[in-house]
C-alpha cells in the first residue's frame, strides 16, 4: 500500500463528511468491461469485500480504491482483421476501399475483436487526510494521477486541489544536499541517484548501490548535471526515492516501523494505520526540508539553502498547469512534472 505517492493539497473550503464521499462515489462504481467496451473505470471497496463501503476511515484517514480495466487488442491483430475485410470488399466489388471506408472497417474490426480480447486490470490507492488537507495517490505517473484527480473533482462536489508546491524545487534541494553533503535534518542520503544534463544532449549518469559522498558526484553537478532522482531515508523508518517533480517513489517501511508488532498482525486496518501513521509525519518533514510550502498559485522556487547550489539549477523545471474539471478546481505550478513511468499499464 502506497509504494509511490503524488501529493496534492486540498483547499480549506472543502469540508465534507465521509458519508457524503461515500454517496458521491456510489455514483461511479467500477464494473467490468462489456463485450465491446475498450475501457472501464470506477471505484471499488478498498477492503476488497463485495458490496462493501467505497470510502473507509481508519484512525481518521480516508481510504479509497480506484480500478481500471482495459481490453488488450494488439495492433497487428487489428491490422490483419482490417486487411481481411478490405480484401473481401475488393474481391466482391473490384475496388479498393477509400480512406473513409477504411476507417469504418477499422471500427468494425475492433467491434468484432473486442469480445475475444484479454482484459487487464489495475488499481490505485487513494488517501485523503481531512485534518491535514492532503490527497495522496499511489502512483508514479503524473498523467494517470491527473486523470483520477479530475474524476474525483467531478465526483466530489466543491473539491479543489493543487499539486504540492514548495519554496525550494526538489531538484535544487537535491543538488545542494549532494554538493554540500548536508542532507536535511531527519533525513539521510542513500546509495542511489540519477543526474541529467540540462543541455540538448540530455546526458544521464546513474548511481545504484553506490556511495554518493564522492567528488565525482560533485563534479557532475559542477558540470551542469542536475539530480532527477535521489534515494533518501526519513528518521530510519521510511526509505523512498524523491524525484524532480516532487513525486515520492519506491516507498519502503523499515524494520523499526514494525518493532513491537506481532507476526500475525495484518489486515486492512493495520496496513492503513502503519502506512498513514508514518507518512503523515514524513510529508510535513519533507515539505520543511524543501523550504516550506509555497503560496497557492506561485511557481516553485529554484534556490537551495546556503551555500547556494550551482547556477545550472536555474534550469530546474517546476510542475502543473491550472485546469478545471466538474464543479471543483485543480491547480498547481506552471508546468507538470515529466511522466517518468509511461509504460506501467493501467497504473
Amino acid at each position: 500500500m502506497f509504494k509511490n505517492m503524488i501529493v496534492y493539497r486540498i483547499a480549506p473550503q472543502w469540508q465534507v463528511e465521509l458519508t457524503q464521499v461515500e454517496e458521491a462515489l456510489a455514483k461511479m462504481p467500477f464494473s467490468e468491461c462489456g463485450a465491446t467496451q475498450e475501457k472501464s473505470l470506477g471505484f471499488v471497496p478498498p477492503r476488497g469485500e463485495a458490496h462493501g463501503a467505497l470510502a473507509e476511515s481508519v484512525g481518521g484517514q480516508w481510504i479509497l480504491r480506484f480500478m481500471v480495466e482495459s481490453k488488450v487488442l494488439p495492433g497487428s491483430v487489428l491490422a490483419r482483421k482490417v486487411k481481411e475485410k478490405a480484401a473481401r470488399i475488393e474481391q466482391e466489388t473490384g475496388r479498393k476501399p477509400g480512406k473513409k471506408e477504411s476507417k469504418e472497417l477499422k471500427d468494425e474490426a475492433k467491434l468484432d475483436l473486442l469480445p475475444m480480447a484479454f482484459t487487464k486490470q489495475g488499481s490505485m490507492w487513494i488517501w485523503i487526510d481531512p485534518a491535514a488537507r492532503l490527497l495522496v495517490l499511489d502512483t508514479s505517473a503524473q498523467g494517470r494521477a491527473d486523470e483520477v484527480v479530475s474524476l474525483l473533482v467531478e465526483a466530489l462536489p466543491g473539491l479543489s486541489v493543487a499539486l504540492l508546491n514548495t519554496q525550494t524545487s526538489p531538484q535544487a534541494a537535491m543538488a545542494h544536499w549532494l554538493k554540500a553533503q548536508e542532507p536535511p535534518v531527519g533525513f539521510t542520503v542513500d546509495r542511489e541517484c540519477e543526474l541529467k544534463s540540462a543541455n540538448e544532449e540530455k546526458a544521464v549518469v546513474r548511481y545504484a548501490r553506490h556511495p554518493l559522498d564522492i567528488e565525482e558526484v560533485q563534479a557532475h553537478i559542477d558540470a551542469g548535471k542536475l539530480p532527477t532522482k535521489l534515494a533518501l531515508t526519513w528518521d530510519d523508518r521510511v526509505s523512498f526515492m524523491l524525484t524532480e517533480g516532487l513525486q515520492i517513489k519506491k516507498v519502503a517501511f523499515l524494520d523499526t516501523v514494525f518493532e513491537g508488532s506481532k507476526a500475525d498482525d495484518g489486515g486492512f486496518d493495520t496496513d492503513v494505520a502503519i502506512a498513514t501513521g508514518e507518512l503523515v509525519k514524513l510529508i510535513p518533514d519533507l515539505i520543511e526540508a524543501l523550504g516550506g510550502e509555497a503560496e497557492p498559485g506561485s511557481a516553485p522556487g529554484t534556490e537551495a539553502p546556503a551555500p547556494a547550489a550551482p547556477a545550472a539549477l536555474a534550469a530546474a523545471r517546476p510542475a502543473a498547469p491550472s485546469r478545471k474539471a466538474g464543479g471543483g478546481v485543480v491547480t498547481g505550478p506552471k508546468e507538470a512534472p515529466v511522466d517518468t513511468d509511461p509504460g506501467a499499464v493501467p497504473f
